[in-house]
């Protein structure tokens, strides 16, 4: 735990945040989604899986959940970037603790941002193969985050995270809010 301490004492430049920001980018909104469409067009011959449903409901649903995704989830960047003076990524983490945005919903906005843009991705491909294939990622961060990212948040922000964390659901939005717990 004490290097993410040390990591988030590291004053990065603007130009260093953005760099890290636009490789991220590039994994998580091009190169993970061209693995779940070619790989799920491999599995799905191999296994001889069959498509789900195949209508515009598939169409729909998919750009629904990748637009909402995707919005939610660049939100969140825009707003460790602005307020929190890092990125999502843990190596330029925050140096603030924020709580604002889409922090206000839920604890973990860019883990639900991204899982709904890679299942929004396989619901519009209509594989099965591709949803599973796009829960890999969102299991995985969520695994990190309870074991290693929550108790380093603690470490570095004390009873000013285990507040929020008390008040703030963990992934699944709070669409309402009670001004008073702000």
């Amino acid at each position: 735990m004490d290097f993410f301490k040390k990591w988030s004492k590291h004053r990065y430049t603007d130009r260093q945040r953005l760099a890290a920001i636009i490789l991220g980018g590039i994994f998580f909104w091009i190169v993970t989604p061209a693995v779940i469409v070619v790989g799920s067009f491999i599995i799905d011959q191999w296994l001889h899986l069959p498509r789900f449903v195949r209508t515009p409901v598939n169409l729909i649903l998919g750009i629904l959940l990748i637009i909402l995704g995707w919005l939610f989830a660049n939100w969140t960047v825009k707003v460790q970037y602005a307020l929190g003076k890092g990125t999502p990524i843990p190596l330029i983490a925050t140096r603030k603790l924020v709580i604002q945005g889409p922090y206000r919903y839920c604890r973990n906005p860019m883990t639900l941002g991204t899982m709904m843009v890679y299942l929004g991705v396989a619901i519009w491909l209509g594989s099965l193969s591709g949803l599973a294939i796009a829960l890999i990622y969102p299991v995985g961060i969520l695994i990190y985050i309870k074991l290693i990212e929550e108790k380093e948040l603690e470490g570095r922000f004390g009873s000013e995270y285990v507040e929020y964390k008390k008040r703030t659901p963990f992934l699944i939005p709070r669409l309402w809010e009670n001004d008073s717990d702000y």
